[in-house]
């Protein structure tokens, strides 16, 4: 209770902890829960028989279930049997008279949370439900995040409809339901992880971790305790016990990513991980047996890589059990138009109304259709997500495009180092009038003729650079030098 200034009390707002279903055929012992756990903000709904309890049941859903073990006609054993079946997820604590016990540690091992004798602690009946509450939003959260993890790597997020696409999705079912160690070859950004998550979570570990490791990005120092885990002072400052990523993927899916990169040292160590399933922490002597699939990915040519003597052979055909080659961007294009409205889909949901795309122009497309995409389909997706700021109008057009998107020759520009290099190598010195004249022509062209795209990778104004197309006769268009010549 509180007191406000106006010397009037006002009764404390209770937090709602959840709704319960007292289930107990003596109406006194329920008129008693009910007014006790009501007042520490449970809402109890009491039902005085078994048959009374499973009709709620069926037409409601509870946080938790009180119920008691002795009752007429159906008692709390044929009652929690049948709770279990209507919704195996729903908390029961049993509550039960003197000489039950045995009955309701029975109903625990049938599933029960909890239980209780008569007469109850309150207190430590509360601290039981609110902890039945908490786990079972937890339970839930998992169950949503998995479900989430499904929608989000399962194969309708893998765009393309090009023949050399659907041979990767038949290729990826072939090995969903197998535990056959899988090779992704492919570029850098054709989508490798994305693949492995969805192999993952479309196999029979869907509910177990999946684990990636890029081995590129670890120096190779580290690389060997961050795959296998160490033990308290195997080297300096390792301060504690270290659980290593294969051991983090036990019963689940290791993804290597970039395994090309690896030193032939730690080669060594994953093959006879991979022969063996056992391995040991650095600094330790007791093996530990782990359960893993394993699915590797390069963006090099393995087998030349072998060759070379950077790669070992007998690792080499140790994951590569069956490969998957994941084609570039390049080489299907025409799964960009799908890709295309596949990132708006997604990026709308981050942006507000007023700012989301909802057409795209034809114009826009033919420029994304005509570049060559050295980064793939994580360059597409970039490129969609930065070109989305830029449109105001919910249309995205050519405007909104970076430069080189709408221009691949300007991708070909000559960098800073080349035109330096050219002019240290020359034998005379031309007139500026020359030079300017000639750097003009080449922004022109390599923005197929755009005097405002053109200004702006010169460094000047719109203005400037037409009258200096003018002062030197510079056609606009290659028609217009045609036209000129005869």
């Amino acid at each position: 209770m509180a007191l406000a200034e106006s010397g009037v009390i006002i009764p404390e707002k209770k937090q709602f902890r959840g709704q319960i279903l007292l289930v107990d055929d003596e109406r006194d012992f329920t008129a008693l829960a009910r007014d006790i756990l009501s007042s520490r903000g449970w809402d109890v709904l009491c039902a005085h028989s078994g048959f009374e309890a499973l009709q709620l049941a069926s037409l409601q859903s509870f946080d938790a279930v009180l119920l008691d073990l002795r009752m007429p006609l159906l008692d709390g054993h044929g009652v929690l049997d049948r709770l279990r079946r209507l919704d195996p997820t729903v908390p029961v604590i049993i509550i039960t008279g003197a000489g039950d016990t045995p009955t309701a540690v029975e109903c625990m091992r049938q599933g029960a949370f909890d239980y209780f004798e008569k007469p109850v602690d309150w207190n430590k009946l509360h601290l039981a439900l609110e902890n039945a509450c908490r786990l079972r939003a937890l339970e839930e959260q998992v169950r949503d995040l998995r479900k989430a993890l499904r929608e989000r790597y399962g194969f309708d997020n893998l765009i393309g409809q090009s023949k050399k696409m659907r041979e990767v999705f038949e290729a990826i079912q072939r090995v969903c339901e197998t535990d056959v160690t899988v090779l992704l070859e492919g570029e850098s950004g054709t989508g490798k992880e994305l693949v492995a998550r969805a192999i993952h979570y479309n196999s029979p570990r869907r509910t177990k971790p999946f684990v990636a490791v890029n081995c590129a990005a670890i120096p190779e120092t580290l690389l060997e305790s961050e795959l296998f885990g160490h033990e308290r002072g195997s080297f300096t400052g390792a301060v504690g016990r270290r659980i290593g990523r294969f051991e983090q993927a036990d019963g689940g899916t290791l993804f290597l990513d970039e395994i090309g990169e690896m030193s032939p040292a730690t080669q060594v160590k994953i093959l006879r991980v991979l022969q063996e399933r056992r391995f040991e922490r650095l600094g330790g002597n007791r093996p530990v047996e782990v359960d893993v699939r394993i699915i590797s990915a390069t963006n090099k040519n393995l087998l030349e890589e072998v060759r070379k003597g950077n790669f070992r052979e007998d690792l080499y055909y140790r994951i590569c059990v069956y490969p998957i080659h994941l084609p570039p961007l390049r080489e299907r294009k025409e799964d960009i138009p799908a890709l295309v409205a596949n990132f708006i889909e997604r990026f709308n949901r981050r942006m507000p109304p007023h700012r989301r795309i909802r057409a795209v122009a034809s114009e826009t497309l033919e420029c994304l259709m005509r570049y060559p995409w050295p980064g793939n389909v994580r360059e597409l997706e970039n490129v969609i997500e930065r070109s989305m700021l830029h449109a105001t109008d919910g249309v995205l057009r050519p405007v909104h495009l970076p430069a080189t998107i709408r221009s691949p020759d300007l991708a070909e520009m000559p960098s800073a180092t080349s035109w330096r290099d050219a002019l240290r190598t020359a034998t005379e010195v031309p007139r500026w009038e020359e030079v300017e004249q000639e750097l003009l022509k080449l922004a022109l062209r390599l923005t197929k003729y755009n005097v405002t795209a053109a200004a702006s990778r010169l460094g000047m104004g719109r203005t400037t650079l037409y009258r200096k197309i003018q002062r030197y006769g510079i056609a606009l268009r290659p028609r217009d030098r045609e036209a000129g010549a005869s």
